[in-house]
């Protein structure tokens, strides 16, 4: 029987946030909001490790009673405004390996500020990226409530509008005027989570790699992200309604 490839599961949190001072403990329906992503994480059987990447003590203390690794520390270079989940995330990998030689196949990056993003969907992205040799990466997406086509910036210098997109086809004489059906299809990445090969990681140096397959998220419910205090509102009012959809009762109607 094949070995099962190692999984690493790679939870961000720091903890200088500008825009809302201590976002990823904040309390969210009775848990620190970094526990919700955790919890998810833990149901998937796939997942061979789980690790929190914190440059705060007490986030780590508290990733540690919701069941997740800290093995380390982020180091302050990696835990601010500026750094990018590149480096974030070959830290976590560059450190696992040097200090545990721990070498996972396939890493996954999740975000705290998504806490109703669900185990099942966390599953499905691992085995599309298993199954699909060719894929550097999987990344979860949304149907976009606002189409690029409908939006404007200031043409430079003056108080006139222009369009953000300035290069419609041909056959759209007006795409600022036209009804949403009528436009191609866009979609926006969920950031809940991304699913990447070490290669993509570690030789490609990029977290999506040449080739991304997606993962079509449907549930609007499963894409709350949180940046303001409004989000925190909102992702209150989608986790009562998805813990109320499990509560319904075999054969009963959701």
């Amino acid at each position: 029987m094949a070995e099962q490839p190692q999984v690493l599961a790679v939870v961000q949190a720091r903890s200088g946030s500008k825009g809302l001072p201590g976002k990823n403990v904040r309390p969210l329906m009775g848990k620190p909001l970094l526990a919700w992503i955790i919890e998810s994480a833990r149901q998937v059987p796939g997942i061979s490790r789980l690790i929190l990447s914190t440059d705060s003590a007490e986030y780590a203390a508290i990733g540690r009673q919701y069941g997740a690794e800290t093995p380390f520390l982020r180091p302050a270079e990696h835990a601010t405004d500026t750094a990018t989940d590149l480096e974030v995330l070959t830290h976590a990998v560059s450190w696992l390996e040097q200090q545990e030689g721990y070498h996972p196949e396939i890493i996954l990056r999740l975000q705290p500020t998504n806490p109703t993003f669900p185990p099942a969907l966390i599953e499905q992205g691992i085995q599309l990226l298993l199954e699909d040799p060719q894929a550097d990466s999987v990344r979860p997406v949304a149907r976009s409530p606002k189409h690029p086509y409908k939006m404007w910036r200031w043409r430079e210098g003056s108080e006139y509008l222009e369009p953000f997109l300035s290069s419609p086809p041909p056959e759209l004489k007006e795409p600022a005027n036209t009804g949403r059906d009528q436009l191609p299809p866009v979609y926006v990445q969920v950031g809940a989570m991304e699913v990447l090969r070490y290669r993509t990681l570690m030789e490609q140096r990029s977290m999506a790699g040449r080739i991304v397959r997606g993962l079509l998220v449907t549930d609007p419910l499963y894409t709350v992200n949180i940046d303001t205090e409004l989000d925190f509102l909102l992702a209150e009012v989608a986790l009562r309604r998805l813990l109320a959809r499990r509560r319904v009762p075999a054969g009963a109607p959701a």
